[in-house]
C-alpha cells in the first residue's frame, strides 16, 4: 500500500468515500494545526472536514454534521508504529 492517504476519505459506510482497509491502517488529520480525532470525513485538496454537530440525529438516526474550512493534513498512523518497530529490530553496532 502507498504511504500517501487518499485525498478524501469518509468513516460513513454509506459514502462513496468509505473504505474500510484504509481506515484500519488509522489516518492522522491535522486542521488548521491541530490534531483532531473526531473527522467524519475529509478533504485535502477542497480544503475541509465534516465533524459531528454534538449528539444531534437527522431522521434516519445518523450524526449531523458541520463542514469546517482551512487547512487539512492526513497521514497513516500505523506508518510510525512501522518505523519504530524496524528501528527496534536493527541491531546497534
Amino acid at each position: 500500500m502507498s504511504d500517501t492517504p487518499p485525498d478524501r476519505l469518509s468513516t460513513n459506510p454509506r459514502s462513496p468515500h468509505f473504505d474500510m482497509e484504509t481506515l484500519q491502517r488509522g489516518i492522522g488529520i491535522r486542521f488548521k494545526g491541530r490534531v483532531r480525532t473526531d473527522v467524519e470525513e475529509y478533504s485535502i485538496s477542497e480544503g475541509w472536514i465534516r465533524v459531528a454537530a454534538g449528539k444531534t440525529r437527522d431522521r434516519f438516526g445518523q450524526p449531523l454534521t458541520i463542514k469546517l474550512n482551512g487547512e487539512v493534513e492526513a497521514w497513516f498512523e500505523d506508518v510510525k508504529a512501522g518505523d519504530a518497530d524496524a528501528a527496534a529490530e536493527t541491531p546497534e553496532a
